[in-house]
């Protein structure tokens, strides 16, 4: 089994068939073409998006549905061929494709998502991309929490 020594999980297992593959990268790290996505149980719902090619690099990530519960990706056919999927019919949330969005998290500021520019996951060939439409209807910077979540300390 594979082993990787991650800076933020330390010494981590893998299976091989836990890795996805990003064909182009993402932006800005184009050289980053393999990751594994971990989940702990005491930071539920964030999934880190660790990569293989350079240990010190994880992002944090979020399933987006949990900031809109009514998305729906907006995939280019370049996105669709990079991921080896058909737009028809159109992919299944759950069992073809897991859409993660990308968290952003700065000091003074409450957390944002970026639901314009999601990464996209094809869960039966472990192909992924950061699918980045030339319009969106969404925001870079859609709030993680509603106020109304947020509970103060006393």
């Amino acid at each position: 089994m594979p082993r990787l020594v991650s800076r933020y999980f330390g010494e981590l297992d893998y299976s091989t068939e836990a890795v996805f593959q990003f064909p182009e990268g993402i932006p800005a790290f184009e050289d980053q073409t393999a990751f594994v996505f971990l989940e702990q149980p005491q930071t539920h719902p964030l999934v880190f998006m660790q990569s293989l090619v350079n240990p010190g690099l994880c992002f944090i990530t979020v399933p987006v549905r949990v900031a809109d519960p009514a998305y729906r990706p907006d995939l280019s056919p370049e996105d669709f061929a990079l991921l080896a999927l058909s737009p028809e019919p159109p992919p299944q949330a759950g069992s073809d494709i897991l859409c993660l969005t990308l968290v952003t998290v700065s000091e003074h500021a409450d957390p944002t998502v970026n639901l314009a520019s999601p990464i996209v996951l094809n869960l039966r060939n472990r192909k992924g991309v950061q699918a980045i439409p030339p319009s969106s209807d969404y925001s870079l910077r859609h709030p993680l929490l509603a106020h109304k979540d947020i509970v103060p300390c006393s």
